[in-house]
């Protein structure tokens, strides 16, 4: 117990750390996984081909080689950021390329004839992938979506790796320090518990309010 009283401040900033790098990532990646996967039901060839090369290029690359891609590869283009706003991104893509598949699985359950119905009526695609499909299609995947943003949660650990500021870095300077390294891991564990239980906790909610009965 005294590794966290003692270093209470330091913990708190990892968690926090870890609690920002799960939202703004979480939002992004949720936002563009369902732009991306309105890429992959689109009728435009151009789009289908851009998002089905995102999710394989994404999906199959693993985390740690985008975070030198994106950390150390954009600052050789110019692109001058912060290693927050670079860790943001890196898992944001990362999991974006996961909450398209989900999307897209949950697309595939609406009836066909939702999709003719709408477009029976003059609406455009854009339209009825808005209006009519995704809002059946989002009642099916929140399960999926919170899992996958768990997945996003205790994988932000990689970002303290690139000089950000997380949980699981804290065991460095408490190490340092000379405090037991068994209790500042269980210490640090609790801290992922909290989160990723929230997020479960918080899509069990939406789940019973907005899913799929069965």
């Amino acid at each position: 117990m005294n590794v966290l009283l003692d270093n209470f401040s330091l913990y708190g900033k990892g968690f926090l750390g870890t609690l920002e790098l799960t939202l703004y990532a979480g939002v992004l990646a949720l936002v563009g996984g369902v732009i991306i996967a309105g890429f992959r039901v689109s009728p435009v060839k151009a789009l289908r081909v851009f998002g089905t090369t995102w999710v394989a290029v994404l999906r199959n690359t693993p985390l740690t080689l985008l975070f030198f891609a994106v950390v150390l590869g954009l600052p050789r283009f110019g692109v001058r950021l912060p290693f927050t706003t670079f860790a943001v991104l890196a898992l944001a893509c990362y999991t974006s390329a996961f909450i398209c598949e989900a999307v897209r699985s949950g697309i595939n359950t609406v009836p066909l004839g939702q999709g003719e119905a709408a477009r029976s009526l003059g609406m455009t695609f854009g339209q009825t992938l808005n209006l009519v499909v995704l809002p059946q299609a989002g009642r099916a995947v929140i399960s999926p979506i919170g899992s996958t943003l768990i997945a996003l949660a205790k994988n932000s650990a990689i970002a303290g790796s690139f000089s950000v500021t997380e949980l699981l870095g804290t065991y460095k300077p408490l190490n340092e320090l000379g405090y037991s390294i068994v209790w500042s891991f269980i210490w640090i564990a609790v801290g992922y518990l909290i989160i990723t239980l929230s997020i479960s906790a918080l899509f069990n909610v939406l789940e019973k309010k907005m899913g799929v009965a069965r």
